[in-house]
């Protein structure tokens, strides 16, 4: 049974920071890129943040560049995204997806963890 569980979301204050995890099951975790994704409230989701199945590539939002980061522990099924200098902008329910190397369609998504800044 393929999981994606993310966990770290919460109430901080506008400069704070967060650190949200997505722990994966059920899949082969090193044969997948691994995705951040949010949806604020009252609009659509959008992508946030991306890193290939070896750490090697990162590919950000241009809205994140700078203040988030994305990493991930193979060893620990694991990917992370540090958020730092968080806005109020940044309120919305955070995703983590999972997408097939040499694909680009994410296959997997997870539940959601809700992330709030306040001002």
């Amino acid at each position: 049974q393929v999981r994606l569980v993310e966990s770290g979301g919460g109430l901080v204050q506008a400069g704070g920071s967060l650190r949200l995890t997505c722990a994966a099951s059920g899949f082969t975790f090193s044969n997948y890129g691994m995705g951040w994704f949010r949806q604020p409230p009252g609009k659509e989701r959008e992508a946030v943040a991306h890193i290939t199945w070896s750490g090697a590539v990162k590919t950000y939002a241009d809205s994140v560049k700078g203040r988030f980061t994305v990493s991930r522990d193979n060893a620990k099924n694991t990917v992370y995204l540090q958020m730092n200098s968080l806005k109020p902008e940044d309120t919305a329910v955070y995703y983590c997806a999972a997408r097939p190397n040499g694909n680009s369609d994410y296959r997997y998504w997870g539940q959601g963890t809700q992330v709030t800044v306040s001002s």
